[in-house]
This record gives structure tokens, sequence and C-alpha cells, in this order.
């Protein structure tokens, strides 16, 4: 039985639709990258999987239950959003930001347990946030509110993880971390991942399936060895390159007018 199941699902701003008819499941425990050229929809869909916008048409249903029937509070024990770095507006420290995230499941006097804080510091240690966890959010660098966020993410403890980006503002090494992370949560805490990435290489290697979307409404959904082929980057990212093996794996490389051949 699916997670996530997206039906006929249609949405636009104005006249013009940025998604047309988009039908796609989520089996329990999967992690799926949605890829694609900039406006294709990536974000307005992960904005209408939590619910933060209503589709023209069509449905969204997490875990058997239609989204439009879930209280804020029921959606966010099923629903954990890391979205695009911000810049904080209040003086949160970093351990606040990330307890942030307990509230859903304090006790009914409204307090954190000796449970919450170890939560919160298992979740800023799988994120080398752990650190500087009394510095405020707005005095460290956008790469590592990143991290915090993600943090936060993993602290509310959600069976769905949702992710625009997560690895924007990273280092090389911090976004491997990032996405070993994000695996080992899925194969060892049976977390279903959904992450928006630009990294078509990071998804081939770490990603079950791909959510191809194009510019003009269409999409491929599949394995992602099957969707992220040469020709199909090629077409639906309007780019020249190629693809060679390494190990298992297939790399694609974008060819510019400056690349070097040699």
């Amino acid at each position: 039985m699916s997670i996530i199941e997206v039906k006929n699902l249609t949405f636009g701003y104005s006249r013009q639709n940025i998604l047309h008819d988009l039908c796609f499941d989520v089996e329990p425990g999967s992690f799926v990258a949605i890829a694609g050229p900039n406006g294709a929809g990536k974000t307005t869909l992960l904005n209408l999987l939590c619910g933060l916008l209503k589709p023209k048409k069509g449905s969204v249903t997490i875990d058997t239950k239609n989204i439009k029937a879930y209280k804020p509070r029921q959606l966010a024990e099923k629903v954990a959003i890391v979205r695009q770095e911000f810049v904080p507006a209040f003086g949160f420290s970093v351990t606040e930001t990330v307890s942030m995230a307990r509230t859903i499941h304090y006790n009914q006097l409204g307090f954190e347990t000796p449970a919450d804080r170890e939560i919160v510091t298992e979740a800023l240690e799988a994120t080398d946030t752990l650190q500087f966890a009394d510095r405020l959010l707005s005095h460290i660098s956008g790469g590592e509110r990143q991290r915090v966020f993600i943090a936060r993410a993993l602290a509310q403890n959600s069976p769905i993880l949702l992710l625009d980006e997560p690895t924007s503002f990273l280092d090389l090494r911090h976004q491997m971390r990032i996405y070993d992370l994000l695996k080992q949560m899925q194969q060892q805490k049976a977390k279903t991942i959904v992450t928006i990435t630009h990294d078509i290489n990071l998804a081939a290697q770490y990603c079950d399936q791909v959510l191809l979307l194009a510019s003009d409404c269409q999409y491929h959904m599949g394995q992602t060895a099957d969707i992220l082929t040469e020709e199909r980057i090629k077409t639906v990212f309007n780019i020249d390159g190629n693809s060679i093996q390494h190990g298992t794996q297939k790399i694609f490389i974008p060819q510019g007018k400056f690349t070097k051949n040699q």
C-alpha cells in the first residue's frame, strides 16, 4: 500500500498550468528524487504534498487519507519538511530551533521530557550541528543553518520527510554526509524520503526512484536507472553531455561551449 498517492494532480498560477494530470505513488520506506529544470514545478509539487497549496484538480493522499482531511498537527505527525534555507527573523538558538519540532509530541501539560531532549541531541549529532548548539541561528553560516533545519525535521520524527534541495549551500563533504544520513534514515528507520535535487548524479547514487518533471508538464516516473538515461537527461534539461560508467553507476557529465574533451 502506498504511503503517498498523487492522482490527476493539476496546479497552476493564473491560467498557466505548471503541473497537469500528474499521477504517481510512493511506497513506504522508499527514497524518491524529484528532478527537472527550473520552472518545472518541483517546489510547487512539494508544497502540494505538504498541504501548503491546494490543487486545481486531483488529489494528494497521505497514508490512505486525503490531505484535506488532516488537521495541521495531524499532518505534522505524518510529514516533516525541509525548505530551502532562509535567514531567521527571531533570536532562537540552534537547540531551540530543533526543539520546536518536538512540540507536537509534548505531554498534556505542554512540557518537553527527557526523551524529547534526547531526540533533539541525537538529531544535532547526526547532522554535525551539536558543536554549535548554543549559538544563535542568525550567527551561523547558510550551510550550517541548512543542516540545522534537517536536524529539526529529523527531531520531528515523522515517517515522511520532504526536502527542497537539502544540500543547497553545503560543501562537498556535507553534501555527501547529508545524503548518507538520509539513506541511513531510510534503511534503519524505514523513513519515506522525497527530495528535490538539481544533482542528478547524487540522485542516481542514493535514490530508488526518480520523478523527472519537464518544463512542458510532461513527466517520467520510475526506477532511477530507467529514468536517468543519457538521452532523457539531454532532452528534459536541454543540454549536451554524455554518461560514463563508474563502477555500477552511470554519471552524467554536462558539456558547455568551453568543455575540454581531452
